[in-house]
């Protein structure tokens, strides 16, 4: 009981106390907003160096270590950072 406790009246008068349940640790929300910060983030580094010099930076990632090379397959470009890419674009011009 030290995450504390909840109790209810019971309809025969008892009242009931019970340990409350553990809370996951990452809501969905907070994922999803992860998620979402994480596309931002590429979007605005496609808009802010161009198309071409983005694709050149993760090819030199690629050819790095197996750590650049995992960084680099997550921080290709994809439908939804290249829609963030041309909606921020125009605003940073």
């Amino acid at each position: 009981m030290s995450r504390g406790y909840t109790h209810r009246l019971r309809s025969d008068g008892l009242i009931e106390v019970k340990p409350r349940r553990a809370r996951p640790g990452v809501s969905l929300r907070a994922l999803a907003l992860f998620v979402f910060g994480f596309l931002a983030f590429k979007g605005f580094l496609l808009a802010n160096l161009g198309p071409e010099a983005y694709e050149d930076r993760l090819a030199r990632l690629n050819e790095g270590t197996i750590v650049e090379q995992g960084g680099a397959a997550l921080m290709a470009v994809d439908p939804v950072s290249e829609f963030i890419a041309s909606k921020i674009g125009p605003v940073l011009r």
